[in-house]
């Protein structure tokens, strides 16, 4: 008897409530339940609306850039015409035989129908170390280039432009040099992608018969 006793207050103080297991409230969980749900449909009200109000860009010309004086310019303004879209470099192995090329092709070609737009890019050799203005002065100075230049960016990796992660996107062809080369056409539609050891000369003629086209469709809505 004794000993019931004894057990019966151990019992007591290690259980005030008379019972070894507790419940948990049910209602625990739905305190914080209810509010990670609000939390939830914020959160997607949220990115619909960022969704619906983001622009699509569908094609290079959507996009808006930096020129090499430093104003934001739309790309639209090519639209209609075929781009040849360059990351460019003043101190690289292919910059005298690729300006060179480039701006024969601009002579030849522009710009009516048909620019080169150059992006000055350090990402590779580091070999773009100028300013903007200096970079210009040498590419108008040194090889008097007339067509569209713009300012330095990154063409690859998390930092890349967005308008020339476009053309990496729509062709999967990412730039591992200088003198890459992207061939646009007049909706802004990405066509090919040539390196740096592919010269102005070998790709010219996907070059002429896109301009080709629109001259004559132009001729047809006459």
């Amino acid at each position: 008897m004794v000993e019931d006793v004894s057990a019966g207050l151990v019992c007591s103080m290690l259980d005030p409530e008379g019972s070894v297991e507790h419940k948990a409230d049910p209602s625990f969980p739905k305190v914080f339940l209810i509010p990670l749900a609000m939390l939830i449909v914020i959160g997607a009200l949220l990115f619909l609306a960022f969704s619906a109000t983001e622009p699509k860009e569908d094609s290079f010309y959507s996009y808006k850039v930096v020129n090499i004086r430093g104003k934001l310019v739309s790309l639209d303004k090519y639209r209609g015409s075929v781009a040849l879209v360059v990351n460019v470099a003043s101190e690289c192995g292919y910059t005298d035989s690729h300006y060179k090329a480039l701006q024969q092709l601009q002579r030849e070609l522009g710009s009516y129908h048909f620019n080169v737009l150059a992006f000055p890019c350090n990402q590779f050799g580091l070999q773009e170390p100028g300013t903007n203005k200096e970079i210009e002065s040498f590419a108008r100075k040194t090889y008097g280039v007339t067509f569209p230049m713009f300012s330095k960016i990154a063409v690859k990796g998390t930092g890349a432009n967005p308008a020339f992660k476009y053309l990496i996107d729509s062709t999967g062809e990412e730039p591992t040099w200088n003198f890459w080369k992207y061939l646009v056409d007049p909706n802004g539609k990405t066509v090919k992608a040539w390196d740096s050891t592919v010269t102005i000369e070998e790709i010219k003629p996907h070059i002429t018969e896109l301009v080709r086209n629109i001259i004559l469709k132009k001729k047809d809505e006459l």
